[in-house]
């Protein structure tokens, strides 16, 4: 120590080490919860897309319908004719 304190020194080094472990440990934390994130917004982003493309088969298979039946009644107009 630079002075000396009316501190016992062993309470001194004991609480300096503690705050070097704090201060050591942030950016690994901060890392894994910036690893969390990433992941959870990846997942969200892969689960609405897969929703996105099931809601487009589905419109995609009504409109497919739809045109047969307008077909299929273009033709029957026709034959009774």
């Amino acid at each position: 120590m630079a002075f000396p304190t009316a501190v016992n020194d062993q309470i001194t080094d004991s609480v300096t080490q503690s705050n070097v472990q704090v201060i050591a440990s942030a950016p690994g934390q901060a890392i894994g919860g910036l690893y969390q994130v990433v992941s959870s917004v990846l997942a969200l982003a892969s689960q609405n897309s897969t929703a996105n493309q099931q809601n487009s088969n589905t419109i995609s298979s009504a409109v497919t319908t739809n045109c047969v039946k307008v077909l299929i009644d273009s033709k029957e107009s026709t034959v009774k004719k």
